[in-house]
């Protein structure tokens, strides 16, 4: 049975620093989770159970190059941080959804907090487009970072808010309950996100891969390509032509061949 190497996960994000259990590693261990490992929902739509074990997790995302979505990223991160001796612990999350002008289900996201000299930071690798570095649980503070504001504010006594703050307005990211979760606690709606027809994950296909210069998505049959705020997109004529993206974001072809699918 596979197991967690550190070794081999670190070369598929393509780190080569220090491993002692710091900030400065913690951020740089974020940001290259990101640009590396793309947030997808292929099996979902290819009828391909999805499991929560390290073994499965590691030989799908690590060993076969693939993506996963929050339940899968979040907690294979989670296991290399405490591999690496970081302080951390998988949490709850509720997001915000757009079309309703709701928050989604308790445990509909998994993210993780870390714990570095006292401070807590919310770390999360599972959301798409998102922050790039550990936003520090510091409640109403303006937080820079490389993707944007982000604030963190008080929502009731069980939840946090984390927002984005675009042209001074607030808009909303999710609900976050910074209690410690079992993986255990997920497994309910970790299965209705898979076979739910009310599931974002259920609806398309969806692979999006952060760039150093913005964002690659798939979204059904269309790519949209996001460069520091300039959008365009293109439709994906056919199978092949997907088939070659996918090498793209998955990190086994360099990126020159989008340039086909214009």
């Amino acid at each position: 049975m596979v197991t967690l190497n550190i070794s081999r996960y670190l070369n598929r994000i393509n780190y080569k620093g220090s491993r002692v259990p710091n900030l400065k590693v913690l951020k740089e261990l974020q940001r290259l989770h990101l640009l590396h490992i793309p947030f997808e929902n292929l099996d979902i739509h290819n009828d391909v159970p999805l499991e929560l074990s390290v073994s499965q997790l590691f030989e799908k995302i690590v060993i076969r190059k693939r993506g996963g979505f929050c339940y899968e990223l979040n907690t294979l991160f989670y296991e290399l941080l405490i591999a690496l001796g970081f302080e951390a612990r998988l949490i709850s999350g509720r997001p915000y959804d757009n079309k309703t002008k709701t928050y989604r289900k308790k445990f509909s996201h998994l993210a993780i907090i870390v714990c570095i000299e006292g401070m807590e930071y919310l770390v999360d690798v599972g959301f798409g487009e998102f922050s790039f570095a550990p936003l520090k649980v510091e409640i109403n503070s303006i937080q820079k970072d490389e993707r944007g504001l982000f604030t963190i504010e008080p929502y009731n006594k069980e939840y946090l808010k984390v927002s984005r703050i675009n042209k001074n307005q607030k808009r909303a990211i999710y609900l976050f309950n910074p209690q410690p979760q079992q993986l255990d606690d997920f497994w309910e709606m970790f299965i209705s996100q898979q076979t739910s027809p009310d599931s974002p994950f259920t609806q398309k296909r969806l692979i999006s891969l952060a760039t150093e210069d913005g964002r690659i998505t798939v979204s059904g049959n269309t790519l949209i390509t996001n460069n520091f705020g300039q959008l365009k997109t293109s439709k994906i004529r056919n199978e092949t032509d997907f088939n070659e993206l996918l090498d793209v974001l998955f990190c086994r072809k360099e990126k020159f061949g989008l340039n086909q699918l214009n």
